[in-house]
């Protein structure tokens, strides 16, 4: 066997460490307010989320990936399972019920349903080749394990889902699915997203804030321009991109942390924007380009069968995605979506799966290697 690729890994362990000193910086204010100024305190947290992430990946990298797609049935049935049972029993932050508790712990179902999804729609995938484009053998199953992850993640994340089924889709793509098939899926999909878009004002709020326009009829102004809602947060986001201009205004430094909601988590790309400027912006997003070279054209093309290659596809776009989509919502070009960006914001399950699927991909990366030498 080959080794890991290390232009993966070392692109990881750099967002890590950008992510300790950019959360060190972004959580004073919260700390003031919930532990006595104790930042210390948060970023131990941190620290120990980082290295049990990196655990995670670490041991995920040594285990042959077709291993664990063969159990990735009863991973995404237990994962929609913990989905049901959030809408019956879970916890509700910010107006939002998408977590569990167990005892001082919480997590979220909806981040395990997205590598349990992808790793079974690669095995659906590879198993169908022969037929796949076929609407009943192929299609369907797939369809119908891509909607129900869809529709249980939307009821409650409806950005998540929107990236869930994008990324799905991809994979699909490359899969050499029916892209009538596939168009037809996203009919259904847009349907969805604008009948849950109408069932709650504050999905609506965040369309209409991003827009700058009254669209939805069910929604309130006050809401939108709020502290705690939509277009006060991406303004906020914005005057932190102008505050650090080219070089930024140097580590520790911000100010906008003191007026972001979240700035440790939903909005540290902007913490980072202004103390280290767009020159500093433009690099962290360089190791997602990394990552994205590196698992589309050298892991996934490389890789020594098709499950491999679809997983690689999913995996890569997947983390990507999010830390591009997170940038988007930080600089204004995006509507607030709550997603992180993976292994720099202050997180806990999002944290451990992001080291998970990454695990996958390096150890694709070890048999990807050994095919070529």
């Amino acid at each position: 066997m080959g080794r890991v690729d290390k232009y993966v890994l070392w692109s990881v362990l750099i967002l890590c460490a950008v992510g300790v000193v950019a959360v060190y910086s972004a959580i004073s204010f919260f700390a003031e307010t919930r532990a006595g100024g104790d930042t210390e305190l948060y970023l131990v947290r941190h620290s120990i989320r980082v290295v049990l992430a990196l655990t995670v990946m670490g041991m995920v990298s040594l285990i042959d990936y077709r291993k664990l797609a063969s159990l990735s049935y009863y991973f995404l049935l237990g994962s929609l399972l913990l989905l049901i049972v959030v809408q019956l029993t879970g916890a509700t932050y910010g107006g939002a019920t998408r977590w569990l508790r167990v005892g001082s712990f919480g997590f979220q179902p909806s981040d395990l349903v997205k590598v349990a999804l992808l790793l079974y729609v690669g095995v659906l995938l590879a198993k169908k080749q022969a037929y796949i484009k076929s609407f009943t053998r192929a299609f369907l199953p797939l369809m119908f394990w891509i909607l129900t992850a869809v529709i249980l993640i939307g009821m409650e994340d409806l950005s998540t889902a929107a990236l869930v089924f994008a990324v799905t889709v991809v994979m699909c793509f490359v899969g050499r699915v029916s892209l009538l098939h596939l168009t037809g899926l996203s009919i259904v999909c847009a349907g969805l997203a604008f009948v849950l878009l109408l069932a709650s004002p504050t999905r609506a709020a965040r369309v209409e804030a991003f827009v700058g326009a009254d669209i939805f009829p069910h929604t309130k102004q006050e809401e939108v321009e709020s502290l705690q809602h939509e277009r006060y947060q991406s303004n906020q986001a914005r005057i932190a991109f102008a505050m650090g201009g080219l070089t930024g205004v140097g580590p520790g430094k911000s100010t906008q942390r003191d007026f972001l909601p979240h700035p440790y988590n939903d909005f540290i790309f902007a913490i980072i924007a202004e103390e280290y400027g767009v020159i500093g912006a433009l690099s962290l997003l360089g190791l997602f380009v990394v990552i994205l070279f590196r698992g589309l054209l050298r892991i996934a093309r490389t890789a020594p069968d098709p499950l491999g290659l679809f997983l690689a596809v999913g995996v890569t776009t997947m983390v990507v995605a999010h830390g591009f989509i997170h940038a988007g919502v930080a600089s204004g070009l995006l509507p607030v979506t709550g997603l992180a960006m993976p292994f720099v914001s202050y997180g806990g399950t999002s944290m451990l799966v992001m080291g998970l699927m990454m695990g996958i991909l390096l150890n694709i990366s070890i048999y990807a290697q050994s095919k070529t030498t």
